[in-house]
Order: structure tokens, then sequence, then C-alpha cells
């Protein structure tokens, strides 16, 4: 005869246990891409590597591994961190355009130029530029992971101007290709190769300004074409 004890069900994980499990991946993940991260920036990509990442965390490849299968997979991860939350806090902060559009592309703009010419997107385009010409894949992978969501995003953004009425028809996209190049115009380069030191607040408000008043020169719907 089976006795009570003998008849016990196995233990089920708890809930609390599966979101402790959870927490601690996502603790260890975030870990890996600090580390990994300085290591690209002190080292650039090509001498970066798995093993030296690994002993800077204090364990194995192996483990390494088991959250990034390559190294080129690791860089796609940092540049998606580096970009991803940035960029949306950028077109979330941006109110509804309603009838001033001026005011919400400058919102806009300000908010775009003031991330891109802080340290840590620099030091990202720095390291792409420098290792790109031996390693054409990484301006595939930081294109992908940065860049292009910002596009969409902006495209999207332009599509709403255009559907109501405020930007003469056009592509979206192209057309936020053309607003991203006038508020990055001269600025951006000269920020990236040194020549120029952060810009005051007003300064960067002054080169949005006249930015935006180019991009709605050749972009906005005049009321007569309405």
């Amino acid at each position: 005869m089976v006795t009570p004890e003998h008849n016990v069900q196995p233990q089920q994980a708890s809930p609390q246990a599966g979101g402790s499990e959870s927490a601690r991946s996502e603790a260890k993940r975030r870990a890996i891409l600090d580390v990994a991260r300085d290591v690209f920036m002190a080292q650039g990509y090509a001498a970066a590597s798995m093993s030296e990442i690994a002993a800077r965390l204090g364990g194995s490849k192996g483990t390494l591994y088991n959250y990034f299968r390559s190294k080129e997979e690791l860089f796609a991860a940092i540049m998606r961190d580096a970009c991803e939350g940035p960029v949306n806090a950028v077109f979330d902060h941006v109110p509804p355009m309603g009838e001033d559009l001026r005011a919400a592309l400058m919102d806009l703009g300000a908010g775009f130029l003031g991330f891109i010419l802080t340290p840590d997107p620099m030091a990202v385009q720095r390291l792409v530029v420098a290792e790109s010409g031996r390693f054409p894949e990484l301006g595939r992978v930081f294109y992908e992971a940065g860049p292009k969501m910002g596009e969409v995003r902006l495209g999207d953004f332009m599509r709403q101007a255009i559907e109501a009425g405020l930007l003469k028809p056009g592509d979206p996209v192209a057309v936020g290709r053309w607003f991203k190049t006038l508020i990055l115009h001269d600025i951006y380069n000269r920020r990236l190769w040194g020549v120029i030191e952060d810009l005051e607040p007003e300064q960067l408000r002054a080169h949005v300004a006249g930015a935006v008043d180019v991009f709605l020169s050749a972009f906005a719907l005049a009321p007569a074409d309405a």
C-alpha cells in the first residue's frame, strides 16, 4: 500500500521563483552589455575579444555565449541598447503637432541633436567609423540597431504632418532624412572631429531654429496649396 508520504506530487516552481530567475538573467545580461561596451570603446572592435569580456565579468566564455552567440551579436545588442531608449525618448517627448508644426519640429530637432552630440553616441559613431573599413558588417549592424530605427520614427512623424496637410505630399521617410540632414548640418561633423566643444543650450536651439526654417521653406505646404 502506498503511504501518503510516498504519494507527494513534485513541487512546482513558484511564480516568484520564475520572476527571480528572470531578474537574475536580465541583471547578468545588463552586466555583460556594460562590460562589453567598455571593452569595445577602449580597445576597438578588432582588438576586443569574448575571452577578455568574459574575464572581466569573472565567468567563462560558455556563460557569455549563452547570452550572445558571437562578438557581432554582442556588438549589435550594445548598439540597440545605446540607441533605442534615447531615440524613443526623443520622439515620445514631442507633443502633438496640432497646427504648430514649427514648434513640434523645434522640439524634435533639439531633442535629437542634443542626444546625438552627447559623449556616448559620439563615442559609438567614432568606433563604427574607425572599424567599418576592416569590418563592413559593423556599419550594417549599427545602422539596423540605431539610425534605421530613428528613420522609421521620423518617417512616422512626417507622415502625420503630410496627412494633416502641413507638409507637401512626398515620401515621408525621404522627407525625414532631409530634416535629419539639416539638423546635423555642419555642427555634427565638427563635433565628431573634435573641432568644437559641447554646444550651450541657446547655441543648440539657434542652430535647430535655422535648420527648421530651411526645412519648412522647402517642404511646408503653403496655405494657397492646401
